[in-house]
């Protein structure tokens, strides 16, 4: 009997599987989703949804807990500049899951896991400024 057992193990040690946690949403925030089984994108999914929710808020400690659940400070900056922005009026379901075609080595259930809503990307390029040759001053015109 399987009384109060929680989570899936997805025949990994616990090592392996926060490695797997971390890699695939450091993925998810660099490409917009992710093509992987369905218990992994079913497992992904509620981590990467905390991350969101903390990214929202935007401090400083937050900031640090998601870069720990993240491989990539990029990734890190991204989801707190670009993605979470988009999701700022939105409670919840930031994620979604959809059902592909099985895979043909073994038969599993692919699935897709994309954010729900499209994300603004917002431009962090410094905006040079435009500069404005000098004007020269004219010599003053002396009487003789």
């Amino acid at each position: 009997m399987r009384h109060n057992v929680k989570g899936k193990k997805l025949g990994r040690d616990s090592a392996h599987r926060k490695a797997l946690l971390k890699n695939l949403s450091t993925s998810l925030i660099e490409h917009g989703s992710v093509r992987t089984t369905l218990s992994k994108a079913k497992y992904v999914r509620p981590y990467v949804e905390k991350l969101v929710t903390k990214a929202k808020v935007n401090n400083l400690h937050k900031t640090r807990q998601i870069k720990a659940g993240l491989t990539s400070n990029e990734m890190a900056r991204k989801l707190v500049t670009e993605i979470a922005p988009s999701f700022s009026k939105k409670p919840g379901g930031y994620t979604k899951i959809v059902k592909l075609d099985k895979r043909p080595g073994d038969n599993t259930q692919m699935a897709r896991i994309e954010w729900s809503a499209k994300i603004k990307k917002v431009k962090t390029e410094k905006k040079e400024e435009k500069k404005t040759p000098k004007k020269q001053a004219k010599p003053k015109a002396t009487k003789v």
